[in-house]
Order: structure tokens, then C-alpha cells, then sequence
């Protein structure tokens, strides 16, 4: 008898295709590591612009390199004029749809778009990391019926999209708490959007075209996610004595409890704990009515319960999505920006696979199973 065939793996789950160093994500025990470090390390006592730069050179620069590299980024916030000339045209488009556009014009004024040495590829990462939130940003006022509010070289990264959006001086808990969210989203293992950015460097395509890629794969609400239903569904619910009632009609009717459940962790998605602690400290000062805070508590209090009431063994417990709504709900910021507020934190980690990849220098070519007809005939 021969060998029994070996049944291919569905969509890859399971399958390991690249080796790195970025970060682990251990579902089981609830754990992210970045970089070796653990996220609870890292979030609010690492700024954003660190540990984009640990990912991508392998080292935590010191702080004189780490203000010079800030500055260095800075410089690069403002946009061609082709740009944002695009933004304001797709005034009217979803925001990570004006993000996904803008990425790709962003090699515009590159001296050879087609460099993948490693010093352009760096460079690379710099630019579009300092760029696409002065993207959003404009494009957020630009929906608005405002016009952009040019960057900021002496901000921080977080402080000057908060200026951008809002044009005035950011409330320095604000900031400290969107450097902190887009710390703690920065990477988070192969997710989709990430493989897609690796397989496009592994044609030793450019940076620009794969992180163009991997917004359009985070534009899928099944990666994407659901922060902003979330806080629909909180508006919806109004206040904690209508929460219990509310969700079990939810989990009768066969919804889906948005900000609950993870397709890796089996636990507590570590990312949630940190933007609790976030949420909560803005829920204190006088950038948010702590109504909507407690209110979500309780929410999720009663949501746990009646997950593990109906649906035993399952442990969907809450995900990164369900504290995101709130932290940017207090940043001023509307629903609809709140995957594009995601792929702004998560632009950093995908130029790192990019250069990981480019390392590697192997192209990505996966087999499939063919389930169709053969032998087939035209007609005589």
C-alpha cells in the first residue's frame, strides 16, 4: 500500500513560513514578546519612535542616536504636494482607503524608487512611517472641510498627529497615550497583513509597493478588526443595568459580542490589558466622560461571563479591539479612522519583515491542491 497522502493545510493555519525575530505571540499563555521584550515592557516606557528603530536595526538606539533618528524622522513628515493633493481628492473615500492610495505615491520622490539595498530600505521605513499618519491626518480634516494642518518637526511622532488632526497643542495625556497604543500594535507575529507585505519583498519588489500591499490586506474587516463596532455597540447598550439583557439577545440571535474572542490567544489578549490601563488613565483626566469607561467594565464583565456561560471551553475573553474603541473614541478621533489608526501603528512593523525578508532573500512560493477536473475535451 502507498504512503497515505498528506492532507494540506487549510489557508496555512499552522504552518510555519519565515523565522524571525520581531515577536512571538503565545496565544495559550497570553503573552506578546517584541523584539525580546515583553509588550508590558515596552508600553509607556518605550516611545513609539524606539522601538520602530529596534525592529528595524536589532538594537535600542542610545539616547543621543535616538534624538538624532527622531529628528531625522521628523524631517520626513511632510507629504509631496502630489500627495496630498490625492488626499484631499479622496475626501470622500473610507480613510484606509486615502491611506492605501496615498502609500503608493509615496515613492514619488524617491531618488530610485527601485533601490532594495539595505540603506534605502531603511530610509524607506523612516519615510513611510513618518508620513502616512500626516496622511491620515489630513485626510481626516480634509472629510471634515478643513484644510491640513502642515507637521510639526519639534513633536514627537504621537504629539504631532494629535496637532495635525486638531490643530493645537496636544494634551500631553493624549499623546502619551496614542504613542502607547501604536507601541502596542506595532507587530504582532505573521498576521495577514504581514505576510502580504513579506511576500511581496520576497520578489524583491520595494518597500513602498509591499507596505502598499499590507494596508490592503488590514482593509479586510475579518484583520482589520472591530474597534469601531465596538463602540456602537457600548452607544447602543447605554448604560450597565441594559448590558446583560442586551447581550444574551446578541448571543441568541448567533451575533458575534464585538471586542471578544482572538484566533490566537486562548486567554487575555495581552494588548487589551495594556489599553485598559491606558483607557483608564484617560478616563481620569478631561479628555473623556468616565461614563463610557465604567460603562465598558461592566460590559465586559458580564460579556465574559456569558461567553463562558453559552459557549464553554471556548475562553473568548477580551481582544485589542475592545479598548482601541476607547482610546481613540477620547482622542477626539470618529470610528471610521480606526483601522487606518491601526495600520499608522503597524506601518513600522511591517517595514521590519520587509527588511527581515530582504535579508532572507527567498521567494516566497507556496503549493496548492488542486480540487478540480481533469482530462476535460472540447467539443468535436
Amino acid at each position: 500500500m502507498g504512503a497515505t497522502p498528506v492532507k494540506p493545510a487549510r489557508n496555512l493555519d499552522g504552518v510555519v513560513a519565515a523565522s524571525t525575530r520581531l515577536s512571538l505571540v503565545d496565544g495559550q499563555a497570553g503573552q506578546l514578546t517584541i523584539a525580546g521584550y515583553p509588550l508590558e515592557e515596552l508600553a509607556g516606557r518605550v516611545i513609539f519612535e524606539s522601538l520602530a528603530h529596534l525592529l528595524w536595526t536589532g538594537r535600542l538606539l542610545s539616547p543621543a542616536e535616538l534624538a538624532e533618528a527622531s529628528r531625522e524622522m521628523a524631517r520626513l513628515r511632510a507629504l509631496p504636494q502630489k500627495t496630498l493633493d490625492l488626499v484631499r481628492a479622496a475626501a470622500s473615500v473610507p480613510p484606509i482607503d486615502a491611506l492605501r492610495m496615498a502609500c503608493s505615491t509615496l515613492s514619488l520622490d524617491l531618488p530610485d524608487p527601485g533601490d532594495i539595498s539595505p540603506a534605502a530600505d531603511l530610509a524607506a521605513a523612516r519615510m513611510l512611517t513618518a508620513r502616512l499618519p500626516t496622511a491620515l491626518a489630513a485626510h481626516i480634516r480634509a472629510a471634515r472641510g478643513l484644510e491640513p494642518v502642515p507637521p510639526r518637526e519639534d513633536l514627537p511622532h504621537a504629539a504631532n498627529f494629535l496637532y495635525m488632526v486638531h490643530g493645537r497643542e496636544p494634551d500631553p495625556v493624549a499623546a502619551r497615550a496614542l504613542d502607547t497604543y501604536w507601541v502596542t500594535v506595532m507587530d504582532h507575529g505573521l498576521n495577514a497583513s504581514t505576510f502580504t507585505a513579506r511576500v511581496i519583498a520576497s520578489t524583491r519588489s520595494d518597500m513602498v509597493s509591499a507596505v502598499t500591499g499590507a494596508i490592503g490586506a488590514m482593509k479586510g474587516p475579518l484583520h482589520g478588526g472591530a474597534p469601531g463596532p465596538v463602540l456602537d455597540m457600548l452607544l447602543e447598550i447605554r448604560s450597565a443595568d441594559r448590558a446583560e439583557a442586551w447581550l444574551r439577545s446578541e448571543l441568541a440571535a448567533g451575533r458575534r459580542i464585538m471586542g471578544f474572542g482572538h484566533r490566537v490567544y486562548k486567554v487575555r489578549d495581552p494588548r487589551a490589558e495594556v489599553l485598559s490601563r491606558v483607557a483608564e488613565s484617560m478616563a481620569g483626566a478631561r479628555l473623556e466622560n468616565r461614563q463610557l469607561y465604567e460603562l465598558a467594565r461592566e460590559v465586559e464583565k458580564i460579556a465574559v461571563r456569558l461567553l463562558e456561560e453559552q459557549k464553554p471551553g471556548r475562553n473568548l475573553r477580551t481582544n485589542v479591539e475592545f479598548f482601541t474603541a476607547l482610546v481613540l473614541q477620547a482622542l477626539g478621533l470618529e470610528p471610521r479612522t480606526f483601522v487606518a489608526m491601526f495600520a499608522c501603528g503597524r506601518t513600522a512593523g511591517w517595514c521590519a519583515h520587509v527588511i527581515e525578508q530582504r535579508a532572507e532573500d527567498h521567494l516566497i512560493r507556496p503549493q496548492s491542491e488542486y480540487i478540480g477536473p481533469t482530462g476535460l475535451k472540447l467539443p468535436s
